[in-house]
């Protein structure tokens, strides 16, 4: 390996070459932590450029992470190589709104990577313990309308072998026992019709692994508020963290976005149809011609990926005060969506 993954490890000469200027441009750098993720260490690093360069003032580098639970399920699903993929191959194509990205490396260990971003401040992380109303998702599902229809029901999703990557064995075999230890951790959290969804899941786990989408697409993986960064005015919206990068049902993608993303269980309750409606249209107008009763299914099936994503990763990345709570709101309020919807009975 012949690059850093941590700021310590930069040179000033490294990152200025990165950059696209001469070695001697970066006089130095300062970094500091920023972001909640827990899958890797993001920081800003503030670029202190010779006189006359004309450089960014600032951009973020993102790394494997500090914690060697993470590092090791990161290695396991791909998790790092996925995001490296996303920013080599797909997003300049995309037009998916999302950092630009200045350099990418990653190691053929799977685990070490570099990734130097632009920096979008002043926008924001969304949080997602406070949750978004549906009003001001609707940035989001037009930035996600457009990943899904990039490369709806395209051959090309199967020539990408770095995002095919087929985790359902190990899924098979570490879900179940996930869930034990998920359902003890939270039991005093959680009401128990809730936990019972996660029984559920494990119940028909074959039957969710089997399941094909409606049209295969271009899938975030983890599309919640947490990994979306919102202009000041909240008009406009970038998609980060593309760790769960995959090949997948958009519907079901948007699911789990309006799933974790609403706090108030009545205004969540009455969203799921409009905000589909509003994602069929932006589909519409990016030139695809989506088969809306099938995706309809995919949507009612897909509100369970948010309880899904935390099982899985609530048991293996560091364990935060934050963090705990934060996979708390994950499994309940796509819990309760997916019993109003009767997610699990399409799978029975």
């Amino acid at each position: 390996m012949s690059f850093p993954t941590s700021p310590e490890a930069m040179s000033p000469a490294w990152l200025a070459d990165r950059l696209g200027q001469a070695p001697d441009a970066l006089r130095g750098f300062t970094a500091s932590k920023v972001g909640t993720g827990q899958m890797c260490d993001s920081f800003r690093l503030t670029l202190d450029w010779a006189p006359g360069v004309d450089a960014p003032a600032t951009v973020i580098a993102k790394c494997p992470s500090h914690d060697e639970a993470s590092r090791n399920i990161a290695k396991l699903t791909g998790t790092y190589v996925k995001e490296v993929g996303w920013y080599r191959h797909l997003a300049a194509a995309s037009g998916v709104p999302c950092p630009a990205c200045h350099h990418y490396a990653i190691a053929g260990n799977d685990v070490d990577f570099i990734l130097i971003l632009s920096d979008l401040a002043p926008a924001r992380q969304g949080d997602q313990l406070a949750g978004l109303g549906l009003a001001e998702l609707r940035p989001c599902i037009m930035a996600a309308a457009k990943l899904h229809a990039h490369l709806w029901n395209d051959a090309r999703l199967g020539d990408l072998p770095w995002l095919a990557r087929d985790n359902r064995e190990l899924i098979r075999a570490l879900f179940p026992q996930l869930y034990l230890g998920f359902r003890d951790r939270y039991a005093g959290r959680l009401a128990p019709e809730l936990l019972e969804v996660g029984a559920g899941l494990v119940d028909r786990l074959d039957a969710w692994l089997a399941r094909e989408p409606a049209a295969p697409a271009l899938v975030h993986g983890d599309l919640r508020i947490d990994n979306i960064l919102f202009a000041p005015d909240g008009q406009r919206c970038w998609l980060v963290d593309w760790q769960t990068l995959g090949r997948g049902s958009g519907a079901a993608d948007l699911a789990y976005l309006i799933g974790t993303s609403i706090a108030d269980p009545d205004e969540r309750a009455a969203a799921d149809r409009p905000a589909f409606d509003h994602w069929i249209a932006a589909l519409r107008a990016e030139g695809v011609d989506p088969d809306e009763a099938a995706l309809w299914t995919d949507y009612r099936v897909g509100a369970l990926g948010g309880y899904f994503m935390a099982v899985f990763a609530s048991m293996n990345v560091e364990r935060t005060q934050r963090g705990d709570e934060m996979f708390a709101v994950m499994a309940e309020r796509p819990a309760r969506q997916a019993l109003m919807l009767g997610s699990l009975e399409l799978l029975a």
